[in-house]
């Protein structure tokens, strides 16, 4: 059995008091730059908040969840709304320089992902952009488990008033999920609740 799968849950209650060493706390986020995504393109930024007034603003348009200001960090998983060919030129230029390599060589690669892209309508690329971003927080939750850090994903939230709130669209970006993590509080009922998955024939379809 996978002990620290089995420890997670969706923290419902955060120890306000209990603080993320920050050398751990920079590792989680490199668990984020780190993620996997189609093509490498990497279209995200998360935008990490521990600012307690912005939080508390926040929190009137997360249905008054108090792990966005109990948590020790609010982290907002946004995609890149405008996904176009100057993305994916500054993209190859990254992996020239990173690899040592002369953009020339990339061509391919960059032609490609060009392609790809324009041969989304924009709800099919707002679609594949934001799979990716759940990519990313899927990493995240797994590496907060195994270092016995709790977290919690959310949904219910208003994304127009996140995005409106921290400028998104300025930045070319949408709010597509968010993520507390922190420390859960001792008197937390769900923390001792058992875990309630289908049965392994329920969820496997094994062809062989």
């Amino acid at each position: 059995m996978n002990d620290h799968l089995m420890w997670r849950y969706a923290t419902k209650k955060f120890d306000a008091s209990k603080k993320i060493p920050k050398a751990e706390l920079q590792e989680l986020l490199e668990t984020l730059q780190f993620s996997p995504s189609s093509c490498g393109l990497q279209p995200w930024k998360f935008i990490v908040i521990h600012d307690a007034d912005l939080r508390k603003k926040l929190k009137a348009h997360g249905h008054d969840q108090s792990q966005i200001t109990d948590a020790d960090t609010l982290i907002v998983f946004c995609a890149v709304k405008n996904m176009d060919e100057s993305y994916v030129k500054r993209f190859i230029e990254r992996v020239a320089q990173v690899r040592h390599t002369s953009k020339e060589s990339l061509a391919g690669y960059e032609q490609m992902m060009i392609t790809l892209i324009k041969g989304k309508g924009p709800q099919d690329l707002s679609q594949w952009t934001h799979n990716q971003v759940y990519i990313a927080l899927g990493m995240l939750l797994n590496e907060c488990a195994y270092r016995r850090i709790d977290a919690c994903p959310m949904e219910g939230f208003d994304a127009q008033k996140f995005n409106e709130i921290l400028e998104l669209p300025k930045a070319g970006l949408e709010a597509v999920v968010l993520c507390t993590i922190g420390y859960r509080a001792a008197d937390d009922k769900y923390a001792a609740a058992s875990k309630v998955r289908f049965e392994q024939n329920e969820v496997f379809i094994e062809r062989s």
